[in-house]
């Protein structure tokens, strides 16, 4: 049987953030981790190609990026589709994910990618394939190759899949009906863990309910404070200066940027643009401030009704991008604020 391995430009030892725009490539034979990947698959499993693409180039050109790997993989003979492991990298996480859902649907085989729990694409392509629970940096390399190979020779040769929280990898939200040896009823099993739960001890749910992170409503600020009050202005929309300067992500986004306006009353066209993958995007490069009401913010500066207008703006791009990195950018940006004595926002959305 044949296995293809997919790797970003770090791993795939061409270089490292400086080649982040590395383009997609395909190698014949076993490239960095694609070796250790093949001693645990041993004689049942060849890793007959590499596939290696900057972390950059696919999270910016997301599309041209799958659509190129794919047509290189066309005529390949495929059993099996590897990726990473990612650890707490959420560029190149993004990309395995991104590259593993691909490969599913066009060529109908198994895929397997692994990261750690903090990683964005986790919570991106869990559902959608079979992400391993792995470490957080390149020490745990041969743990995390080792746990996808062999999961990968249970897959083909056909053998009983234990659950997730066995087998090791992040639960997909799929229930399977499993008989019980001797038989146990549902009933008995739910009074048996309320009992477990009245007396504090340890027990496991066999219906695990996430928790959403609930934020306090700020407290109201009156027109008068408004008055004379600095209001920032934040985006998901993905306005940046043309060129990007900050390499925004257009989708699945990790990064935000800070962009001066202390200096203007309009976002002029052909000096902003947005980056944003996930609408139309000619309206907004015309006229940013239909996305950043700068212009709108003025009027409102010279009318009284605000104090001014805080001296950058934010921006980042909330298609695809996970509420782990969301939450972790708001909080940096929030940072910024706080220091600045900045107490009042506007988030624009699309």
């Amino acid at each position: 049987m044949k296995g293809i391995l997919y790797l970003n430009q770090f791993f795939g030892q061409i270089g490292g953030e400086e080649l982040a725009d590395f383009k997609p490539e395909i190698r014949e034979g076993l490239v960095g981790p694609a070796m250790a990947l093949q001693a645990v698959l041993g004689n049942e499993v060849e890793i007959t190609h590499t596939i290696i693409c900057g972390d950059n180039f696919i999270g910016s050109n997301t599309e041209e990026a799958v659509e190129t790997i794919i047509s290189m993989l066309k005529g390949k003979e495929i059993d099996i589709f590897f990726a990473g492991p990612a650890f707490r990298a959420g560029r190149y996480g993004s990309a395995c994910g991104h590259i593993c859902k691909a490969v599913k649907q066009e060529f109908h085989v198994p895929v397997i990618t692994s990261m750690n729990d903090e990683n964005p694409g986790v919570e991106m392509f869990r559902k959608e394939m079979y992400v391993f629970k792995g470490g957080a940096s390149a020490a745990s390399m041969k743990k995390d190759v080792s746990a996808m190979a062999k999961f990968g020779l249970k897959l083909l040769k056909g053998e009983t899949l234990l659950p997730a929280v066995t087998e090791g990898y992040f639960g997909r939200g799929i229930r399977e009906q499993i008989w019980l040896d001797p038989p146990v009823t549902g009933a008995d099993r739910v009074i048996d863990m309320l009992l477990k739960k009245v007396h504090g001890e340890p027990f496991e749910t066999e219906l695990s309910i996430p928790k959403s992170d609930r934020v306090a409503i700020a407290p109201a600020i009156t027109p008068e404070e408004l008055s004379t009050m600095e209001v920032a202005l934040l985006t998901s929309g993905g306005i940046v200066p043309v060129g990007n300067p900050d390499r925004i992500q257009s989708a699945s986004a990790t990064k935000w940027g800070k962009y001066d306006i202390s200096q203007i009353d309009d976002l002029v066209k052909g000096e902003y643009m947005t980056i944003h993958a996930g609408f139309d995007p000619a309206a907004a490069n015309n006229d940013s401030d239909v996305i950043v009401p700068l212009d709108a913010m003025r009027k409102h500066q010279k009318e009284g009704k605000i104090g001014g207008v805080y001296k950058h703006f934010f921006s980042t791009v909330g298609t695809g991008t996970t509420q782990a990195e969301a939450s972790r950018m708001g909080k940096e940006i929030a940072r910024v604020l706080k220091k600045d004595g900045i107490r009042a926002a506007i988030l624009t959305s699309t």
